[in-house]
């Protein structure tokens, strides 16, 4: 879909997908741009090379791009906020690890007892699958950035992820100077600002003093000692930290063109898709479908583009919900469904942030609502919802509807395509777009009921008298003489109840009968 002399920077993708990993690992928006500002300053301060400079800028970003792959171990074994619990011991000593461990293990809510028992159940289950966990978070962060358009210098960096200077750490692939100086120096900032984050820059030193020479090279850890102050004065006065974190790439900038673009973003769809194991793969079929539906209803190249890449990119927002919602199989309490009701907020906030995918976050944001306005997160009704809003709402309901979820098993296409069709006869999805779905995934249209009794002769010819055009070139465009269009047009007011062009535009956008691309007409 992607134009030759289409370019973008390589950086506006890895900073995007850096927000993305701060709600993954409950971090407050931004706090990994700012943390890879830190480490730019302490690549200053510690005199390295520009090669081992550019490898920071990007590995730091993109350090919990593995966050999502233990998605479907954790909710069996740890619980409540890891963010709290957890991430601040992640690079302490063994004792400390141990403790914070068993203090994660049990429910939040549990008593006495039942969190011994708890975490007498489960840390075997942890010592198990510890190895297979820190594999996959080191696996998965290197293809994912391969994936994004990094070269090998940098993506091959990941492998040496959760290496410790003492060399206890479970993978045991290197210690001391061995670790790579590129991840002794991002890994080493981004505790240090979550440190500071969680008890302040004095706190953050002491950090460090504590840990150098066990799971931190002393010499880092020593140098950022002597220039805390100035480390952490980079992101002092910033007025954006995402102007401020494209500034600070070093050059030549990256860049990704034509299809390299569509590749990272679905790298980007498979990120958030790993969140739940049921998701996976949800939206690269998601793009596939739109894309053929999208044809159907003769969208521009254009649009059909931006269409296909919000849908690669449209859940992004489900990894700010913990995977324990995702897969849960009993009915979502009040506060678990106003978090997912909340996922593409989140996604819109995040993409709104570059100007290359804001365009697309106005698309993706919509793939849950309604024409009737009982949808999420924003509640909008018709009138609001552009026709690529309306597609993607009515292909992710089917493309839902045929994969398997924790409490349900998988519809097959030809039942997903009758309920389609009747959520469309209920007013709640776009009929044109419904049809054009359904046909896309191989399936036979069925009878669909216009609204409000209008036949499917007046329903065509309603929108297209919302398109703007006359009584006479609508008869040219349906093949029927000028009068028998405007007795269609006559009868269809009766029944919509409206007396003129305004209003009738008005209902056919309310329930979903504008078509979208060139009209069938010439001149």
């Amino acid at each position: 879909m992607s134009s030759d002399r289409e370019r973008l920077r390589t950086a506006e993708v890895i900073a995007t997908v850096c927000l993305v990993t701060d709600l993954g690992m409950g971090f407050p928006l931004e706090h990994g741009c700012q943390a890879t500002l830190m480490a730019g300053r302490l690549c200053d301060v510690l005199g390295v090379d520009a090669e081992t400079t550019n490898q920071v800028y990007y590995g730091s970003m993109l350090m919990y791009t593995g966050c999502t792959s233990d998605a479907a171990l954790g909710p069996a074994i740890l619980s409540g906020d890891k963010t709290e619990t957890l991430v601040p011991h992640l690079f302490g000593s063994y004792t400390e690890r141990f403790a914070a461990f068993i203090r994660t293990m049990p429910p939040p809510d549990a008593g006495p007892m039942e969190r011994i028992a708890a975490g007498f159940s489960r840390f075997p289950r942890l010592i198990a699958n510890s190895r297979e966990q820190q594999t996959a978070l080191c696996e998965v962060a290197e293809m994912l950035s391969g994936r994004l358009g990094l070269p090998s210098d940098i993506y091959e960096l990941f492998r040496f992820l959760t290496e410790r200077w003492d060399g206890k750490s479970i993978l045991k692939r290197a210690d001391g100077d061995r670790v790579p100086l590129a991840v002794r120096i991002f890994v080493f900032s981004r505790d240090m600002a979550f440190q500071r984050l969680i008890g302040g820059e004095t706190h953050a030193v002491q950090v460090a003093r504590d840990r150098a020479g066990h799971a931190f090279d002393p010499d880092i850890a020593d140098v950022f000692v002597s220039n805390a102050d100035a480390v952490f004065d980079v992101t002092a006065g910033i007025e954006s930290t995402w102007s401020a974190i494209l500034e600070a790439e070093p050059k030549p900038w990256g860049m990704l063109e034509g299809e390299e673009i569509d590749t990272a973003l679905a790298a980007i769809g498979d990120f958030a898709d790993l969140i739940a194991p049921t998701l996976a793969a949800h939206s690269s079929g998601l793009s596939d479908l739109v894309a053929r539906a999208a044809e159907t209803v003769g969208m521009e190249q254009t649009e059909i583009r931006d269409l296909t890449r919000a849908a690669r990119v449209h859940d992004v927002g489900r990894v700010a919900i913990g995977p324990d919602v995702w897969e849960k199989t009993t009915p979502l309490s009040r506060d678990e469904f106003e978090q997912v009701r909340l996922h593409p907020y989140h996604a819109e906030r995040i993409m709104s942030q570059s100007p290359f995918f804001r365009p697309l976050a106005s698309i993706a944001r919509d793939h849950h609502e309604r024409l009737d306005g009982s949808g999420y997160h924003r509640g909008v009704e018709a009138g609001v919802l552009s026709p690529q809003a309306r597609l993607i709402a009515a292909a992710d309901t089917f493309q839902a509807m045929t994969e398997p979820r924790p409490h349900r098993p998988a519809r097959g296409p030809e039942e997903a395509a009758r309920e389609l069709a009747r959520l469309a006869d209920d007013g709640l999805l776009d009929h044109v777009m419904v049809k054009a779905v359904i046909a896309a995934a191989g399936q036979p249209v069925p009878d669909m009921d216009p609204p409000t009794g209008l036949t499917e002769r007046e329903a065509e010819v309603v929108g297209l008298l919302a398109r703007g055009l006359q009584t006479k070139q609508i008869a040219t465009a349906l093949g029927i003489s000028p009068k028998t269009a405007d007795t269609h047009i006559q009868h269809a007011y009766r029944k919509m109840g409206v007396s003129t062009r305004a209003s009738a535009t008005l209902f056919a956008m309310e329930h979903g009968l504008v078509p979208s691309g060139e009209l069938p007409i010439s001149g």
